[in-house]
């Protein structure tokens, strides 16, 4: 009996786990204004070129679609042709080298789809890059991402890979976690056709998408750890424990300003399961009684009540900050791309923040965030070293 309790717990656990990208949406999309009801309306004021809102599906590839989007808007920048770029491929890549660290730790690290806006990064230095077209990841006739089934079979291999107690690990397991991945995916082709011309995924990146790993930099904000240096950030999705450069809260802000000005975009690693972010409304602040919030007892005509009009923000500190990230209030839970700014009608700023889960919202896919819960809900941000201002550049010390 206590073998089946345990066995239907241990799969009710991985369906949560497997499922948690659509319980964000679901989390997310709990407010829903009428129209006549709605207090905002927003009037743009910097709005950066950039590729069509993308559906991400069932997967929890947020931190590839975001700042593969991220990269298609650093394309138009440097004067290239955008291309919609193969998320699919950054993913898989991202789990084939997560499957390295997960052997080699004994399996002592998390499994799952995420992942951080850095690991875009490597994937392009390392492997290269592809478009959409040449790999989707849809096989089967299958038009959306599922990857729930897949994982679950690519963790399984992978435990009884660390559970092995011959003493020596056969390297076998990575021709059977590619079968894992090929059936799931289809096979990562050698070389593909883009204008017809013949390409494999390093020439490609180096001729078409023609973009610098090393001009990108990345940035966090805590009080526990020095300002200006590097330090751990400390979060399951983090998975390759980068360090990452810590900087005052209130420099998150001046920073995504100063890019957006120069024309730049950035992306963004934050929480959004929180009442105050509003999928479907399209809006993001931090009412001034937040910390007073429940938002498991509230009933939804007083969640909905948060967009019904305009309420004074709540004054964010660093250590309100702090202690949101060490009683995880705040976590890692999603990647979106910062393309633009608007104000309200009280002439208040927002930042026009792109999703990845399709067009159904009242902003045909975008939100419009204040500056305040960016400042309070961020986890990171990243973006090219010439959208941050040369005082902060000169600041940092490692």
């Amino acid at each position: 009996m206590k073998k089946i309790t345990f066995s239907i717990v241990a799969g009710m656990l991985f369906w949560a786990s497997a499922n948690a990208q659509d319980n964000l949406v679901k989390a997310t999309s709990a407010t829903k204004v009428e129209a006549e009801k709605k207090a905002y309306k927003f009037t743009d004021i910097i709005n950066i070129d950039r590729t069509p809102i993308e559906n991400q599906g069932s997967s929890g590839t947020c931190w590839s679609y975001s700042t593969g989007s991220f990269l298609e808007s650093e394309m138009i920048k440097a004067g290239r042709k955008p291309v919609n770029l193969s998320k699919i491929f950054v993913a898989r890549k991202q789990y084939e080298d997560k499957a390295d660290y997960y052997v080699r730790m004994g399996g002592n690290i998390g499994w799952g789809d995420g992942g951080e806006a850095h690991d875009v990064i490597e994937i392009l230095r390392k492997y290269g890059a592809m478009p959409k077209e040449a790999y989707t990841g849809l096989i089967n006739g299958a038009t959306r991402n599922n990857f729930s089934e897949m994982q679950s079979i690519f963790e399984g291999v992978l435990k009884g890979v660390v559970a092995n107690k011959s003493g020596s690990i056969s390297p076998a397991w990575k021709n059977i976690s590619k079968a894992v991945l090929d059936g799931y995916l289809g096979e990562v082709p050698e070389t593909f056709q883009y204008n017809g011309k013949s390409y494999n995924a390093k020439s490609f990146a180096k001729e078409v998408v023609g973009l610098n790993p090393d001009d990108y930099i990345e940035f966090i904000s805590q009080i526990n750890t020095p300002y200006w240096e590097k330090a751990p950030m400390l979060v399951p999705d983090n998975w390759a424990m980068q360090w990452l450069h810590n900087i005052p809260m209130q420099d998150i802000t001046a920073i995504i300003d100063n890019a957006l000005k120069n024309g730049y975009t950035v992306a963004l690693g934050t929480d959004v399961s929180e009442p105050y972010f509003s999928w479907p409304n399209g809006v993001a602040f931090v009412p001034e009684n937040v910390l007073s919030l429940e938002p498991r007892r509230m009933k939804k005509d007083e969640k909905d009540a948060l967009f019904t009009e305009i309420k004074p923000e709540f004054t964010v500190t660093p250590e309100v900050r702090q202690a949101a990230l060490d009683n995880q209030t705040t976590t890692d839970d999603h990647g979106m791309h910062i393309v633009g700014l608007s104000k309200d009608q009280n002439g208040k700023e927002y930042y026009i923040v792109k999703n990845s889960w399709g067009e159904d919202n009242d902003y045909k896919g975008y939100l419009h965030v204040s500056k305040t819960y960016v400042q309070y809900k961020t986890t990171s941000i990243l973006l090219n070293k010439k959208g941050v201002p040369s005082a902060i550049l000169k600041k940092l010390k490692n």
